[in-house]
C-alpha cells in the first residue's frame, strides 16, 4: 500500500502545531507566567524551548521522514539487526492511547461549555450558581459521556476521510479560525477598562516576584513548560514527518512550529490577564478559572455571551487539534502494524477509544471515591501524570539517544536526514551538546517530574 502524503507544507506545519497547541497553552501557560515573574519567566521558557524542545523535535521528525513509518515500524526500519529500540514504539503507542483517555473527556467539557454559552444557559447566574453548574456537569456521567462520544466520533470521521481530504483539510480550517479568534479575543481583552494593569502584570519582568518563589523553581517550571508544550516523545510529531517530502530541512520546520505554539500560548495570556484584572479576579485559579470564573466574567461583560461563545469554541479547537493529530498517529500505527486499511483502523479505534475514555468520565461521578493522589484528585490526574511525567519525557530521551549514539541510528545518519533540503541547518558542533548535555537535562526533567 502506497504511503499517503500531506498535500502542502502549510498542512504539515498546521497539523504539527495543532498537535502541540492544546488546552495547556491556554490555561496553564498564562497562569505560570504570572506566577513566576511575567516576562522574566518567558525568557527562561524561550531559552529552554530553543535548547531542549526544538532539537528533540527535529529528531522525531527525522526518524519519521527517514523511515516513512509510524512509531513502532519506524524504529524497526532504522535500527540495526538485534537492537530493541522498537520496544519504545509500544510505550509510545500506549502514551497516545493514554493521552486520549482523558483528553477526549476534557475536550468534551469545552464543547459542552460552548453549547451552554451559545444557548445562554449562564445568563443571570451568579458566581456560586456557575460553580454549581460546573459540579453538576462533572457529576452527570450521561452529559460527560455524550460530550466525549461526540468528540471521538467527530475525530474518527475526519480521520476516516483520509489524510489530505480529512485531517489536513479540517485542521487547516480549524487552525486558521483558532488563530483569528484568539487575536480578536486578545484585542478585546486589552481594550477593557483596567485591562492594561493585567498587561503590565503579564509582560513586565518582575525579578522580585521570581526571587520570592525561587530562581531554581522558576528555571524548573520554564524547562517543564518549554518541553511538554511540544507533545514530544510519543511519535505524534514523527508521524507527520513520515508524510512530508525532503524539500525543507527539519530545523526550519521545527522552529516554525515552536513559534506558532508559543504565539498561541503568549496571546492566550493577552486574553486571560487583561480580562481578569479588568474584573478584579485572580488569574491563578487553574481549571476553576476556565470553567467557573470566566463564565462569570463574560456574564458581566457587554456582549459577554458572544465573547464567551468565541472563547469556548477557541478552547474546543485547541483541544480538538491535538485530538486529530494523535488519532492520526494511532490509526497510522494500526495500519502499519496490522496491515489494515484506513476505514478498518478507524472503526476499530472508534470503539476502543470510547471504551478507554470511560474511566476518566466516571472518575468524577460513579468512581469518584477513587482518589489516586489524595483528596480532590481523580482518574484524570493519574492518567495525566503517567503521560506527562513518565511516557513523554522517557519517550523523548529514547528518541534523543536513538539519534545520537552509535548503539542506535547514529548522529551522522540523523544529521544527514535533518539537513536534507533548503532552510536552517543543524550545525555539526551541536553533536557534543545533544550527546552529553541534553540527555542529562532530560534525565533531570524526569527526576524533577517524579519528585514534584
Amino acid at each position: 500500500m502506497e504511503r499517503e502524503k500531506l498535500g502542502s507544507r502549510m498542512g504539515f506545519i498546521l497539523l504539527s502545531a495543532g498537535c502541540a497547541i492544546g488546552i495547556g497553552n491556554v490555561w496553564r501557560f498564562p497562569y505560570i507566567t504570572g506566577l513566576y515573574g511575567g516576562s522574566a519567566f518567558v525568557l527562561f521558557y524561550l531559552f529552554f524551548l530553543v535548547t531542549m524542545g526544538i532539537p528533540v523535535m527535529t529528531m522525531e521528525f527525522a526518524v519519521g521522514r527517514a523511515s516513512r513509518k509510524s512509531i513502532i515500524k519506524s524504529y524497526t526500519k532504522l535500527e540495526k539487526p538485534g537492537q530493541k529500540w522498537h520496544l519504545h514504539g509500544y510505550l509510545g503507542m500506549a502514551g497516545n492511547y493514554l493521552l486520549m483517555m482523558f483528553y477526549t473527556t476534557v475536550a468534551g467539557w469545552m464543547l459542552y461549555y460552548f453549547y451552554q454559552m451559545l444557548t445562554g444557559r449562564f445568563a443571570g447566574k451568579d458566581a456560586e450558581q456557575v460553580g454549581v453548574m460546573f459540579q453538576d456537569m462533572l457529576g452527570d456521567p450521561l452529559v460527560l459521556t455524550v460530550s466525549m462520544v461526540i468528540i471521538v466520533v467527530s475525530g474518527i470521521l475526519i480521520c476516516s476521510a483520509g489524510l489530505q481530504k480529512g485531517v489536513e483539510r479540517i485542521t487547516k480550517i480549524m487552525m486558521s479560525l483558532l488563530l483569528l479568534i484568539i487575536v480578536i479575543l486578545a484585542i478585546h481583552g486589552m481594550t477593557l477598562e483596567g485591562g492594561m494593569e493585567g498587561l503590565k502584570f503579564y509582560l513586565k519582568p518582575d525579578f522580585k516576584r521570581m526571587k520570592e518563589i525561587g530562581i531554581w523553581e522558576t528555571v524548573t517550571a520554564a524547562m517543564n513548560q518549554a518541553f511538554f508544550t511540544l507533545s514530544l516523545g510519543i511519535g505524534a510529531m514523527a508521524i507527520f514527518g513520515s508524510y512530508i517530502d525532503k524539500k525543507r530541512t527539519l530545523l526550519g520546520e521545527a522552529v516554525n512550529i515552536a513559534v506558532l505554539d508559543t504565539f498561541v500560548a503568549l496571546v492566550s495570556g493577552l486574553i486571560i490577564f487583561p480580562t481578569c484584572f479588568a474584573f478584579g479576579i485572580s488569574p491563578d485559579a487553574g481549571p476553576q478559572l476556565i470553567f467557573v470564573t470566566l463564565p462569570n466574567v463574560f456574564n458581566s461583560m457587554a456582549g459577554g455571551r458572544i465573547w464567551g461563545t468565541l472563547f469556548f469554541i477557541f478552547m474546543t479547537f485547541a483541544a480538538f487539534s491535538t485530538i486529530l493529530a494523535v488519532f492520526e498517529n494511532i490509526i497510522s500505527c494500526c495500519m502499519d502494524l496490522f496491515h489494515w486499511d484506513r476505514k478498518r483502523a478507524c472503526m476499530v479505534n472508534l470503539v476502543v477509544l470510547i471504551v478507554l475514555s470511560l474511566p476518566c468520565v466516571f472518575g468524577y461521578n460513579i468512581w469518584s471515591s477513587f482518589q489516586p493522589f489524595g483528596e480532590g484528585t481523580a482518574v484524570l490526574d493519574l492518567e495525566d501524570f503517567a503521560v506527562s511525567n513518565v511516557i513523554l519525557p522517557i519517550g523523548s530521551l529514547c528518541y534523543l539517544l536513538f539519534c545520537v549514539t552509535r548503539y542506535g541510528w547514529g548522529f551522522d545518519a540523523y544529521l544527514e536526514e535533518a539537513n536534507t533540503g533548503t532552510g536552517l541547518k543543524m550545525p555539526k558542533w551541536i553533536r557534543f551538546y545533544v550527546s552529553y548535555i541534553l540527555p542529562v537535562l532530560l534525565v533531570l526533567l524526569i527526576i524533577l517530574g517524579w519528585i514534584g
